[in-house]
């Protein structure tokens, strides 16, 4: 159904040309659209008019139309006037309306498409036939994006994303849930992914201009298959999901640069609380006091390096070497061993993801 704001901004653009007055209503007589104050007078006509076989009516000084919608009555249209002039701008406009209903159905059944492509809720045989009814190609690289305002998402951020992408057809953009705006985009033969960036980054920046903060973006691998789009989308939840633990100063987060987050984000928990009580015998990393945690995450920044971590920790060599022994004696594990290293490292990560899950309640 095509808004009446839609229906309002076309016959005002009609009367501007024609210099007619003309009201669009619904069957029932119920006025929709109108260019001047007395429509509301014509229900009755209107209703009588769409009760009757004709398709096209002089009364009371108007032309009545009726418009269809794929043989089902629709809407009636008046025109002021009975000449032969009128009932060719009653003819044009109905025409126009009738169109604007086909171009709003087909682009409510592609964006039905797109969410049921998404979900994983078509069959392959059904992807391929109505992608050629609608008029979608098959063949070409697409990449999946999910963006997250901290916010439910309100109409303004799903439009302005919309008039981001509106004059490229070949885009898709839609929502699945009441947070999370999806853009389905057509990358271009030889795309890498700091094409990809670019395009997170200019959501963020469109987002941003209106007012609308905080906001993350993250995105699949490209594929080349519409079959594929599915396997795209995953991949961008999964991105959000590891950015919320292990990247949470990143805006932008791609599915294909979250490195050992993703593998940790599929473990299962008890097999997590398993390393980590054969690891620290019972004990959390969390638990360590601050300045410790801070001199491990500098320590691990500088791959290693105790000189540089020391002077960026404005502390004497020795100082860090002590809190190192210290840490040693605590947990068995010297982390200036890269094997050592590595476990504490993979510990940390494994507890922030068993604490988000415990938050989300998994």
């Amino acid at each position: 159904m095509i808004s009446n704001q839609i229906l309002q901004n076309t016959i005002d653009g009609l009367k501007s040309i024609t210099r007619t007055e003309l009201c669009v209503c619904d069957i029932e007589g119920k006025v929709l659209a109108t260019t001047f104050s007395e429509a509301e007078t014509y229900g009755l006509q209107v209703n009588t008019f769409a009760n009757s076989l004709a398709d096209s009516q002089a009364i009371g000084g108007f032309q009545f139309f009726k418009i269809f919608d794929e043989h089902q009555l629709e809407y009636i249209l008046l025109v002021e006037g009975t000449t032969d002039d009128t009932y060719m701008v009653g003819r044009l406009a109905s025409f126009q309306v009738e169109n604007l209903l086909v171009a709003y159905k087909e682009r409510f059944d592609k964006d039905n498409f797109i969410k049921n492509l998404l979900l994983d809720n078509l069959l392959l045989v059904d992807i391929y036939n109505r992608a050629k009814k609608l008029h979608i190609e098959t063949t070409v690289r697409r990449v999946v994006y999910i963006i997250e305002t901290k916010n439910e998402r309100d109409v303004s951020s799903l439009e302005a994303v919309k008039s981001l992408f509106s004059s490229r057809n070949k885009d898709f953009v839609t929502a699945v849930d009441e947070r999370d705006i999806i853009l389905v985009k057509e990358m271009k033969e030889g795309s890498a992914y700091e094409d990809l960036d670019r395009v997170a980054r200019s959501v963020i920046d469109e987002l941003n201009s209106i007012g609308i903060l905080n906001v993350t973006v993250s995105y699949g691998t490209i594929v080349n298959e519409i079959k594929e789009v599915s396997k795209s989308y995953k991949e961008a939840k999964m991105a959000l999901d590891v950015g919320k633990i292990f990247y949470t100063s990143e805006n932008i987060v791609a599915y294909s640069r979250l490195g050992i987050g993703r593998l940790i984000y599929q473990l299962p928990i008890p097999l997590c609380n398993m390393f980590i009580k054969e690891i620290f015998d019972g004990k959390n990393p969390e638990d360590l006091d601050e300045e410790t945690l801070t001199t491990i995450n500098k320590f691990f920044e500088n791959s290693l390096n105790v000189s540089e971590t020391s002077r960026q920790l404005f502390i004497h060599r020795n100082t860090l070497v002590y809190r190192l022994d210290k840490l040693q004696k605590s947990t068995g594990l010297d982390l200036r061993m890269f094997e050592d290293a590595i476990t504490f490292k993979i510990a940390l990560m494994v507890v922030k993801y068993m604490s988000y899950m415990d938050r989300v309640g998994y």
